[in-house]
């Protein structure tokens, strides 16, 4: 279960099958360390580095960096007339950034004198993963954004017999030997090994990032008179904690999927 959400104790719609009950404002912050170096890189300038870092959790929204204003290079900021209100956290100021003749404008900003019940984000600033070109988890590649770490991936190997049917009726795949993949706020997905898949795959140029399994490539399937483009696809080299569906194909809901067995 995710924090803030998809059902979460602090998203916006909590489930009826609960016996807690959250006391507090409707929207609410949490401010959580978040261990591990980060840096951001714009045209190979490294002008965020921090051990320090912080994530922002805020009802309904994924989770926002926040980092001390001294990991990131002063020398490459400037000021903006911008200002935003944030009813929860208070006005925010911003600064825009300059690497050699590229300017971001509003890429960094802050709140100098925050809302009483807010004081810790004093000192701190923040960088939207979009303007910067390139971000490090460690000396890991980030893909989309920073992890959340109540976000979760779990594979299992499944014995049940999955079918897939096209929407014309063809069966376009079936096996015993597929994986199921569990994501935090998401339906459960099955993958199946190429050789279980009697359709036709052929790649459709469309590719999508995900921060938990990588870089997936998409596929037209092709099975009789059916042709549904990006209705597969696949995890070539999958992120550590998603290797299990390496190579294995994925069906859009444009199919159907039959799982046999108890559920």
């Amino acid at each position: 279960m995710a924090l803030t959400r998809f059902g979460g104790p602090l998203s916006r719609n909590l489930p009826e099958t609960r016996t807690f009950t959250v006391e507090g404002p409707a929207h609410s912050l949490l401010l959580e360390p978040f261990r591990r170096r980060v840096r951001a890189v714009v045209d190979d300038v490294v002008v965020l580095d921090t051990v320090d870092g912080f994530l922002l959790f805020e009802t309904g929204l994924g989770p926002q960096l926040y980092v001390p204003e001294a990991d990131v290079r002063a020398d490459l900021l400037s000021p903006s007339d911008t200002s935003t209100h944030c009813p929860f956290k208070g006005d925010a100021t911003y600064q825009h950034l300059t690497v050699g003749d590229r300017t971001i404008a509003d890429a960094v900003w802050s709140y100098p004198d925050p809302k009483p019940d807010a004081p810790w984000l004093a000192g701190l600033v923040a960088l939207p993963m979009s303007a910067a070109d390139r971000w490090l988890d460690e000396d890991v590649e980030v893909l989309g954004h920073l992890p959340d770490p109540y976000h979760r991936v779990d594979l299992r190997p499944t014995s049940r017999r999955v079918t897939v049917t096209a929407p014309d009726g063809t069966v376009v795949a079936s096996t015993t030997a597929a994986v199921l993949l569990d994501e935090t706020g998401l339906d459960v997905r099955f993958y199946l090994r190429p050789e279980d898949v009697q359709a036709e795959l052929v790649a459709s140029g469309t590719t999508t990032v995900c921060p938990y399994k990588g870089v997936s490539t998409y596929w037209t399937v092709q099975s009789g008179d059916t042709t549904v483009v990006d209705g597969a696809w696949s995890y070539e080299t999958p992120l550590d904690e998603s290797r299990g569906i390496a190579g294995r194909v994925s069906f859009s809901d444009d199919f159907t999927v039959t799982v046999e067995g108890p559920r």
